[in-house]
């Protein structure tokens, strides 16, 4: 068997170290050079800023841009004070260029690199200071200047590339056109890389806080909810208990309430047969599901979970609490995901569960379509009839039924009807590969 191998895998580990140091540079400093990027105000939320006052605040967020633009003066004063005996358009691009290319950090920084590296020849030149070149005093200061900004708002990666390019500048210029006796190239090197060291340290360091801040963020949260879960737990324990010993007391009372009633008629003792089992198979069911908030090794029952071949079974039970039922089955059946079959069955039980509840005495149907994209679902019921009142709710059964709906990628809408009953319709989507599993 023969291996094909792209030309990226076939190179040597230096070679692709080379490129991707290479694509670093055209990332750092050749794309979008013309980009307009405005220098950020200072967080004054933090640190020593947030102890002034309001209004001072407002303007401390300016302080990085005043720090820029008192370098800029700073500049041009160190060039006018070379040429202050002379005038004209040299003088002005002597004193001026340095000045303005500094204050270009605020808005478009690397640019204001590249044409302060292009900007030193000819200034050095015009002024005729062949003393340090390529380097004139304030091109010296004004790079500087400009490494320091550049740096403090890009990537530490991006200082050791113009550490590099303005050695590389220098040292072609100082070997190949050298123009006087010395040369600023060592004292230009040596006093960048103290600025781009500097600048890189503050920067990795502030990173770092950030990263603690967001780490202490993301704790707190997490502590947060973990406080939020074990209360929900507490509850849950509690519930358990609570309901369990209700519904214990529930099927022992129906047991024996035939007993002490003479000669009980038939329904009678079917009606409390009845209230047994379903307190029963609901205390089963209870000690099943919330036991898991119990026992910390809680493991999965082995006793199987209910299907849609088990809706006969559910209905028949809702039928003997007196509840009239139609059930509608409709398409080709066949056996779908475990999911989509719990959860449609959950779906209908909490359905006519919601009926007995909600609306006694009324009729209610059931209908199931199996269809080529899904399980389609819709349980609706009359309008309330009899003298028994509706039992109030506060509607975390249509939410549960929602969230199962959504959890498996479907829709579901329950809304009243206009004769006064109600209508749930939940349609849960699976594919020709889920149901052949």
């Amino acid at each position: 068997m023969t291996q094909t191998r792209s030309p990226e895998t076939s190179r040597s580990p230096e070679i692709r170290l080379v490129q991707a140091a290479l694509g670093g540079l055209r990332q750092e400093l050749f794309h979008d050079v013309l980009a307009y990027r405005p220098l950020p105000r200072m967080d004054t939320g933090t640190g020593p800023a947030r102890f002034l006052p309001k209004r001072i605040r407002e303007y401390a967020g300016l302080v990085p841009h005043a720090f820029v633009v008192l370098c800029a003066v700073f500049v041009f004063a160190v060039g006018y004070e070379r040429i202050y005996y002379s005038f004209g358009l040299p003088s002005f691009v002597v004193v001026g260029v340095p000045a303005a290319l500094v204050l270009l950090t605020l808005v478009r920084p690397v640019l204001a690199f590249w044409a302060s590296l292009g900007s030193s020849v000819f200034v050095g030149y015009l002024g005729g200071f062949v003393s340090g070149w390529p380097w004139s005093p304030n091109t010296f200061a004004a790079h500087l200047v400009i490494l320091g900004v550049v740096a403090a708002r890009t990537r530490p990666r991006t200082a050791v590339w113009m550490w590099i390019l303005t050695a590389c500048h220098g040292v072609f210029f100082e070997l190949f056109l050298g123009m006087g006796s010395t040369s600023d190239t060592v004292p230009v090197i040596f006093g960048s890389a103290l600025v781009l060291l500097t600048v890189t340290v503050f920067q990795v360091r502030r990173q770092a806080d950030r990263e603690v801040i967001a780490e202490r963020t993301v704790t707190a949260e997490e502590r947060s909810k973990r406080t939020l879960l074990e209360e929900r737990t507490t509850i849950a324990r509690e519930l358990h208990d609570v309901v369990a010993h209700h519904m214990s007391v529930v099927a022992i009372q129906a047991e024996a309430a035939p007993y002490r009633v003479d000669n009980p008629p038939p329904e009678l003792e079917q009606a409390f047969r009845t209230i047994r089992e379903n307190a029963v198979a609901a205390l089963t069911e209870l000690r099943r599901i919330l036991g898991v908030v119990r026992a910390e090794d809680y493991e999965a029952p082995e006793a199987p979970q209910p299907t849609l071949t088990d809706l006969e079974a559910l209905v028949a039970n809702v039928r003997e609490a007196g509840l009239v039922v139609d059930k509608t089955v409709t398409g080709a059946i066949r056996e779908l995901p475990q999911g989509v079959e719990l959860s449609a069955y959950r779906i209908v039980q909490e359905a006519l569960s919601n009926v007995l509840r909600h609306a006694p005495g009324a009729a209610a149907k059931v209908e199931v379509s199996y269809v080529l994209g899904g399980l389609g679902l819709r349980v609706a019921n009359g309008p309330a009839r009899g003298l028994v009142k509706p039992s109030p709710g506060a509607g975390h059964g249509i939410t549960g039924m929602r969230e199962r709906v959504t959890m498996l990628g479907g829709e579901m809408t329950a809304e009243a009807t206009g004769d006064g009953g109600y209508e749930v319709t939940a349609f849960v989507p699976v594919s020709r590969e889920e149901a052949d599993r």
